[in-house]
C-alpha cells in the first residue's frame, strides 16, 4: 500500500431548535493540535494526531449557519463544535448546498427510510438499539444532557415517519414536557403540558 492513509475518525451531528452539534470522536487531543473554522455554509475541522496524522473534516452544511454565535471546544473524548442555525429550521441532513430553509425542505424534514416499501415498518429492534447506545456511550463517555440528547437523537433517526411525527409534534406542543413515538395516540389530539409531580403549569398571563 502506497502513500499515507488517512486516519479512519468517525463524526456524528444532533440538532436542537437553535443549534447543530456536530462531533468528531478523536481522543485526547491537546487544544493546541486542533484547528476549526466555521463559515456561513461551511465547517472546517483540522486535528494534528499523536500519531502524527493530520485529519480534516470539510463540510458543506445543509442551511446556514451563524459563525459569530457559533463555537466549539476540545473533550477529552471528543473534538464538539456547536454551531448556531441562522433560522429555527429542523435540518434533515447534516450536509448540503448552503441554502436557506425553504417550505418544501421544511415538509421534507422527516424523510422516510421506508419509503420504497409500501408495507409499515415491523417493530424495531429496540435491543439492539440499547445496546449500541451503551457502547457509544462507554466509547464516548458523555453527561447529562449530552446523553440524553443522543439518546433520543439514535430514536429519532431509527425511528419510521410515525415515531419522528409523533416524536416533533408531542415535543413541540407540550412545550418539550412531553415526547412520545406513538402516532395513533399522539396524532388525534394535541399533547398537553405535563408538568412534574407536585408543579403546576401556568402560563404568564394568569
Amino acid at each position: 500500500m502506497s502513500g499515507e492513509e488517512r486516519p479512519r475518525i468517525k463524526h456524528d451531528w444532533y440538532q436542537t431548535d437553535q443549534d447543530v452539534v456536530v462531533s468528531v470522536l478523536a481522543k485526547s487531543l491537546p487544544a493546541d493540535a486542533v484547528s476549526v473554522t466555521i463559515n456561513d455554509a461551511s465547517l472546517s475541522v483540522t486535528a494534528r494526531l499523536s500519531s502524527g496524522n493530520e485529519y480534516n473534516l470539510e463540510l458543506d452544511l445543509l442551511h446556514p449557519v451563524r459563525p459569530a454565535d457559533s463555537s466549539w471546544r476540545v473533550l477529552s473524548s471528543k473534538i464538539e463544535v456547536k454551531l448556531r442555525k441562522a433560522e429555527a429550521h429542523r435540518w434533515s441532513t447534516l450536509e448540503g448546498s448552503g441554502g436557506p430553509p425553504t417550505m418544501k425542505s421544511a415538509a421534507d424534514a422527516l424523510p422516510s427510510p421506508y419509503s420504497k416499501t409500501p408495507a409499515a415498518p415491523g417493530p424495531r429492534n429496540w435491543d439492539a438499539i440499547a445496546a449500541d447506545i451503551a457502547r457509544r456511550e462507554a466509547e464516548e463517555n458523555p453527561e447529562g444532557e449530552e446523553a440524553v440528547n443522543q439518546l433520543f437523537q439514535k430514536i429519532y433517526a431509527d425511528g419510521s415517519d410515525e415515531v419522528k411525527k409523533a416524536m416533533a409534534k408531542s415535543f413541540t406542543e407540550s412545550g418539550g414536557t412531553v415526547l412520545s413515538t406513538n402516532w395513533g395516540d399522539i396524532g388525534a389530539k394535541k399533547t398537553d403540558v405535563k408538568s412534574p409531580d407536585g408543579m403546576e403549569f401556568k402560563k404568564w398571563n394568569e
